[in-house]
């Protein structure tokens, strides 16, 4: 018996991107643990990937390619070899290209895996779609219109490494359930507090999170801005704004501060629903405590105004001088610190024309809308939009079209592969090569493969390579090994990648980018026009927004006529037990999720004559889906949440949440998961 340790990483999308460690006895993984060197992971996975090995050697696993046999939607199919996928894909995608051209081709790639080389981050195929002219696939169902908010403000979508958190006096967790999203930072968290610091978690439910906190602050669904314009109403108030700060490092203040006077308590509490007193105190502890650090996910941004909720997020240490202090400013994504050379793996040069632009989130309206050309085939990888994607009864007659030719490359038969004409068996994380970093730290891991892949798996580079072979494509890039892959992105002369080398870094498995312990990002100016914090955004201005950071409604709360049909607001967060659908399907992480819920308050379901434990129809004029009912005050009144991921063939109902929610973008791209208003019935005689 030989038994051996391999360094690897999860490639989930999660912000921790943990480093982990699997053990190989016999060339068999029997073991999966976090990586105990790792400072962020520190020897930890969360319950979903503690189970990772087991869901690799899950039964209903792909493991052989299939062509589909039924009608599309009824999941029958019979296997067939990779040569016979792979020539039918080839002509079919020729056939589209010669008659309808290149752009009748969407590469919809998902984030079911964020690998540089495999997955998302690397934006894997985007060589392959490239020469073939394909359109270019937009990823805007996460983080978008955060990332463009605080763009306008700051000049870059970064902010404060995570781990400083432990230097903060007050932690400000706004829109994000650490403890169910991204665990890792809570250990962060808990050093703060032990030296003190006062937690707050702001979020429209009672979170897992919301419950360890220090405080909850509850404000309606999409009112985060005003909520924080009226945290600064009180700072200026009290005359706590940091001039000296302000006079030397912003743009805009004298506007920005006539705005912030605008939004006085009594009108925010009664925009926000949050309480006067409450939310007074919380400004003047604002006022007096630093630093103050505010860690925001990505759910605040998910309504109308999610954009420029960020923006006012970003501007808020900026008022309070937060931004000079290690363990001040805003905590968002760290993604970009990572500077390894993503153009060299996506290879845009080899277009030879511009191709339009297609949004991940608007899959129904391409499906069954765009013409000139109209998308005639559509390659998924990496995703299962039927149940993520907003706009479920369009997405699902538009894969129902029998003039669209599917082909989606998954690890299981999911809804969406369930409509697939040719279906290919994709490699897990313990079968192929990748390198991956993580958008919640500043640390990038090499993730070696330490098992031989089951069946006919391939990785997603492999494929796209044996499928360029076969469409007789010349370009030489397209066949680069992963090892070259790897190469290109690492051998770069970003200042992050300064000691970094390939060969470091596949001994080791990770290494902390090239930044100090503690910094404060922008010691030395802004990356904005002006070098300096921007309350003020000229290039917001250019691109139709207000050019003054500020508060936009969510679409349907104004609607009078809409709130008076449809009385309730939908919130849809992570489940403990999935990663968006990742897992919906094992076995014992659904029967620890249970079946699709909807928490109501107690009010409202006194009000509807539903109670606890009652199958209820959840529904607006966009679709509707059945659910439990789970009567708790975790919710306030005119507020109802449940749980994204639950596969609709796997849960009965065939329809999720997202039949209920409109394809449509915010202010700065992205899908409006939370501006959502919805009436709720019972579905069965009590």
């Amino acid at each position: 018996m030989t038994e051996h340790e391999v360094a690897g990483a999860c490639p989930l999308d999660c912000p921790d991107g943990c480093a982990w460690v699997v053990t190989v006895r016999d060339g068999t993984a029997v073991k999966l643990r976090g990586n105990r060197d790792h400072p962020f992971t520190h020897g930890t996975l969360c319950v979903k990937v503690n189970q990772y090995l087991e869901h690799a050697a899950a039964p209903d696993r792909l493991r052989h390619p299939l062509r589909r046999v039924g009608a599309k939607g009824e999941g029958r199919f019979e296997r067939i070899g990779w040569d016979e996928a792979l020539t039918e894909i080839a002509e079919r995608l020729a056939s589209v290209r010669e008659r309808w051209g290149g752009e009748a081709i969407w590469p919809y790639q998902g984030t079911g895996n964020l690998g540089y080389l495999q997955g998302l981050q690397g934006r894997a195929g985007a060589r392959l779609w490239n020469v073939l002219g394909a359109s270019r696939h937009e990823v805007t169902i996460c983080s978008i219109a955060g990332l463009a908010g605080t763009r306008y403000a700051t000049g870059t979508t970064l902010g404060i490494d995570p781990e400083s958190l432990a230097e903060s006096k007050l932690i400000l967790l706004w829109g994000v359930n650490t403890l169910t999203s991204g665990h890792h930072l809570w250990r962060f968290v808990e050093r703060a507090r032990a030296r003190g610091a006062y937690v707050v978690a702001v979020d429209p439910v009672r979170t897992r999170t919301a419950k360890q906190a220090d405080e909850h602050v509850a404000p309606v669904p999409g009112t985060d801005a005003a909520l924080a314009l009226g945290l600064l109403n009180v700072v200026v108030s009290l005359g706590r704004e940091d001039e000296r700060y302000l006079a030397g490092n912003t743009v805009g203040w004298p506007e920005f501060r006539r705005r912030i006077l605008e939004f006085t308590p009594a009108r925010v509490a009664g925009i926000t629903g949050v309480d006067e007193a409450q939310l007074v105190r919380l400004g003047r502890r604002l006022a007096g405590t630093r630093p103050t650090a505010i860690r925001a996910g990505v759910g605040v941004q998910r309504h109308a105004g999610g954009g420029e909720v960020l923006r006012v997020l970003a501007c808020v240490p900026g008022v309070t001088g937060d931004w000079q202090y290690p363990g001040g400013g805003l905590a968002y994504s760290t993604d970009g610190y990572f500077g390894g050379d993503r153009e060299a793996l996506a290879r845009d040069d080899l277009l030879e024309a511009p191709v339009r632009t297609l949004l991940m989130t608007r899959l129904g309206e391409g499906l069954l809308d765009l013409d000139d050309p109209p998308v005639k085939a559509l390659v998924v990888y990496a995703a299962n939009p039927l149940t993520s994607a907003p706009g479920q009864d369009r997405i699902r007659r538009g894969l129902a079209r029998e003039d669209l030719f599917t082909v989606v490359i998954d690890l299981f038969q999911t809804d969406t592969a369930d409509y697939a004409d040719i279906v290919l068996p994709a490699t897990m994380q313990t079968e192929h090569l990748d390198v991956h970093d993580g958008y919640g730290h500043l640390y990038v891991a090499w993730n070696e493969p330490a098992v031989a892949p089951p069946g006919e798996c391939l990785s997603t580079t492999e494929t796209f390579r044996r499928l360029a072979a076969k469409m007789g494509l010349t370009e030489p890039s397209l066949y680069d090994s992963d090892e070259e892959l790897a190469k290109q992105l690492l051998d770069f002369s970003h200042p992050s990648l300064d000691g970094i080398t390939l060969d470091g870094l596949r001994e080791k498995g990770w290494a902390r980018l090239n930044y100090p312990r503690s910094f404060v990002p922008f010691d030395r100016g802004f990356p904005t026009p002006s070098g300096k914090l921007e309350f003020r955004s000229e290039l917001a201005c250019r691109d139709g927004l207000d050019p003054l950071a500020g508060y936009t409604p969510p679409r349907e709360h104004g609607d009078r006529e809409l709130a008076r049909r449809f009385p309730l607001i939908l919130v849809a967060g992570a489940s403990h037990f999935f990663i968006n659908t990742v897992f919906a399907n094992k076995p014992a992480l659904a029967r620890r999720a249970g079946p699709p819920q909807v928490v109501l308050h107690p009010g409202d379901a006194a009000g509807r004559a539903i109670a606890d434990g009652q199958v209820v129809r959840v529904f607006n004029d966009r679709g509707s889906f059945t659910a439990l009912a789970l009567v708790d005050d975790r919710v306030r009144a005119g507020v109802v949440t449940t749980t994204k991921g639950h596969w609709g063939k796997l849960t009965g109902g065939g329809a999720g949440i997202n039949a209920t929610v409109a394809e449509r973008d915010s202010d700065m791209g992205g899908a409006v998961f939370h501006d959502n208003r919805v009436e709720i019935e019972a579905a069965d005689p009590r």
